[in-house]
């Protein structure tokens, strides 16, 4: 019998599951669409509509009297950097908590990397680098970063994206295709960040934070700060929330958009694989 982690699902669960949809279902082909750096020169064609611009050859182009391109060959190995952003907010869910939502999108993209032959390596941040595992292409680091991901203790632990944006920039040095997972309720500038690597994020929430019910007077715990917020959680209040929260999705994804980063939402009651899949093919 597999032991239970701190949230309630098995490690052993997650990571079963995980590969079985990854080596059977999941994405085959590299997620990475990488521009110029990090390919292999092939060969010149002619310019045709929708190609990047960036990759006109001038000198040829102006000795021709017609654009041409270079057409590149994507190197097959890729540094895949994994981010698990654990504030105390994903201790939350209705279906199960954030928490281990996204343990089970970093197990999914564990194996869809090995699965593809990249270098693996993970992060787990709150307002501070928790753990780090060096690049690796061994099935056992999915275990230790999945087991990581649960028995953590979330409580009280607050979130700096700046702290995640600094960390990152100073330390990986080689262009790297980097997945930050967490629920976003802070905004974050990956905006440097994003000019170096390529640069993901994956939203994981839960319905019930984005759309409470009524619950009439309640007294609700901050699970971030330890803070008790008492009050009469009416039809006027309970609305007056979900448009907050809706407003600052919008300046989310505003932000994200102005970055270059590729997102994706994925709630705890979501069916993941086809979530990452969706984001993998920019749809």
């Amino acid at each position: 019998m597999s032991k239970l982690s701190r949230c309630g699902l098995s490690v052993q669960k997650i990571l079963v599951r995980a590969r079985r949809q990854v080596f059977s279902e999941m994405v085959g082909n590299n997620p990475s669409v990488f521009q110029g750096e990090g390919y292999d020169f092939i060969e010149l064609r002619e310019y045709m509509p929708g190609d990047d611009i960036r990759h006109i050859d001038w000198n040829i182009t102006a000795k021709m009297q017609r654009p041409f391109i270079k057409i590149f060959r994507e190197e097959r190995e890729l540094n895949v950097v994994i981010v698990s952003v654990l504030n105390g907010s994903v201790h939350f869910g209705s279906k199960k908590f954030k928490q281990e939502t996204i343990a089970e999108v970093a197990a999914l993209l564990g194996f869809s990397t090995l699965k593809n032959g990249d270098l693996l390596s993970s992060y787990i941040f709150t307002n501070e680098m928790v753990s780090y595992t060096k690049p690796s292409k061994k099935l056992h680091q999915i275990h230790r970063s999945v087991e990581e991901i649960l028995n953590f203790d979330a409580i009280n632990k607050k979130v700096d994206f700046k702290v995640i944006a600094d960390t990152l920039f100073k330390r990986l040095k080689r262009k790297s295709l980097i997945l930050i997972i967490g629920d976003y309720f802070e905004i974050p500038d990956f905006r440097l960040l994003a000019r170096k690597h390529e640069v993901l994020s994956v939203i994981v929430r839960d319905h019930l934070e984005e759309h409470p019910p009524e619950m009439g007077f309640a007294s609700l715990v901050d699970p971030e700060s330890g803070a008790v917020l008492e009050g009469d959680f009416n039809a006027s209040s309970v609305r007056a929330y979900s448009q907050k929260v809706a407003a600052h999705d919008h300046r989310l994804f505003d932000t994200l958009r102005r970055d270059s980063i590729r997102f994706t939402k994925i709630y705890t009651d979501s069916h993941e694989a086809v979530e990452l899949r969706r984001l993998f093919e920019g749809r």
